[in-house]
């Protein structure tokens, strides 16, 4: 046989381009991916594609009369809702103040976990224990613990001789400070692992041959950890901020909205007008604008994975 008839034959049998397989194939692919594909389109697809629905209708809790169809009118007095966007404020002041610090210090302790030390397995699992606990849990224990006559913090002030205390989750200009530390203090173990895994696929290596160039703790952590860290910080912090916009069930066991609003969450916000005062429809639409901003939000993270894609 020629070189070139081997080379013929061999060009006949090439398989074709990606994607090109026969329709049974494809059919079968489906056939596997359909159980997982139908959980998410019954209870997170249709739920989703009711919620906007019902956002252009005036649907309300114990109605006799049908709903009807009243196109854009709960957007439009969403627009006029000053309590509406004031929770939205607070909410992006959660938000920010919940995810920053979180993400600092989770960082700086995954680089103190990250490190040889005696008992490192200990510290570890201590380290994840707040994320093992539900946030109804993590509420309550709070709540003793911000409790203005016997809770352990006022009780550390007034045995310091710093005063005799203040009701925190109470107080106009404590209330929200004090549920910030705690969303902080609850999600910090989810950053912390998620960036302790990210270091611990870092070569050591690499910090070697910085180490031999000169560089010190400083120069190694900008020119090796923070590169090989950057894509999972991007994302545990742009799914940190989503989750705590998000936020609901931490913020109503510790405060319910309160004092005087301070604390009211647009989730919280939405959640009251549909279920302490019934208007459905109403509260679809804060929904609806809600998920506008978080799609907005992923947008942007999409961009930048895709540009730092490019870059790499």
């Amino acid at each position: 046989m020629t070189l070139a008839t081997a080379t013929t034959r061999a060009g006949k049998r090439a398989p074709g381009p990606p994607g090109g397989g026969r329709p049974a194939d494809r059919g079968a692919a489906w056939f596997l991916v359909l159980p997982a594909l139908i959980p998410i389109l019954v209870l997170s697809v249709g739920p989703l594609l009711y919620g906007i629905a019902l956002a252009f209708t005036d649907s309300q809790a114990g109605r006799t009369a049908p709903t009807q169809w009243v196109g854009a009118l709960n957007f439009q007095d969403l627009l006029h809702d000053t309590l509406f966007w004031d929770s939205f404020r607070i909410g992006l002041l959660w938000a920010v103040g919940v995810t920053v610090p979180q993400f600092l210090l989770a960082l700086g302790l995954a680089l103190l976990l990250n490190q040889n030390l005696r008992f490192r397995w200990l510290a570890r699992a201590l380290a994840i224990i707040p994320w093992a606990m539900p946030e109804v849990v993590v509420g309550i224990m709070w709540r003793l613990v911000y409790n203005p006559d016997a809770g352990i913090l006022n009780e550390t002030i007034r045995d310091l001789g710093l005063g005799d205390g203040r009701d925190w989750l109470t107080g106009l200009a404590t209330a929200l400070p004090a549920v910030i530390v705690v969303g902080i203090w609850a999600g910090m173990p989810q950053t912390t692992v998620a960036l302790l895994a990210g270091l611990q696929n870092t070569s050591p290596e690499l910090h070697e041959a910085a180490a031999l160039d000169g560089a010190g703790a400083w120069g190694r952590f900008r020119a090796v950890t923070w590169p090989a860290l950057r894509p999972v910080a991007l994302a545990i912090t742009a799914l940190n901020f989503i989750w705590n916009f998000n936020s609901f069930a931490l913020v109503y066991v510790l405060t319910n909205g309160g004092p005087g609003g301070r604390t009211r969450l647009p989730m919280l916000f939405a959640y009251e007008e549909a279920f302490r005062y019934g208007q459905f429809g109403y509260a679809a639409a804060m929904g609806c604008v809600m998920v506008a901003v978080i799609s907005v939000i992923l947008a942007f993270y999409l961009v930048g994975r895709l540009k730092g894609g490019d870059e790499q």
